[in-house]
């Protein structure tokens, strides 16, 4: 079994036992906003974030999709603080797009970076037709080690 170094410093000072991942081999993700794998060590307490997407809290939801963006990301952060963790403790992302096309990354791109810093989690980028509410764009979940 072969053991790469990580190569975001932050991941390292963590508070919480994570190492960012990015072998030798791969391309750098980090240019796109993610890792291509996060490590927890064991004997951990784990929260799993249900789909944020981009409705605020009367549940109005903009049709313009960096708006979708940009609350959703607040929900997430939202979400995180409500059990006590931190941006740098997400290991993972999945975000569900609908209609995606490449040019959405940027504007993608800069909300993640914006959210976790070097502490960039593993992401999975999903393309979809639709999303469960009528007019939602965007949706982003997680997994955060909270110790």
């Amino acid at each position: 079994m072969s053991s790469f170094p990580p190569t975001a410093a932050s991941a390292q000072e963590s508070r919480v036992a994570l190492s960012i991942v990015n072998p030798a081999g791969l391309y750098d993700p980090a240019p796109n906003g993610y890792s291509h794998a996060v490590v927890a060590k064991g004997g951990t307490r784990l929260a799993f974030i249900a789909g944020q997407g981009g409705e605020d809290a009367s549940g109005a939801l903009s049709p313009v999709f960096a708006e979708q963006l940009r609350q959703a990301y607040a929900n997430l952060r939202h979400a995180l603080d409500a059990v006590g963790a931190r941006p740098d403790q997400v290991t993972m992302i999945t975000t569900y797009v609908v209609d995606y096309d490449p040019a959405m990354l940027e504007v993608m791109t800069d909300h993640v970076k914006a959210t976790f810093g070097q502490a960039l989690p593993a992401q999975t980028l999903v393309p979809v037709p639709r999303l469960a509410l009528d007019g939602m764009l965007f949706e982003v979940d997680a997994v955060a080690v909270l110790d």
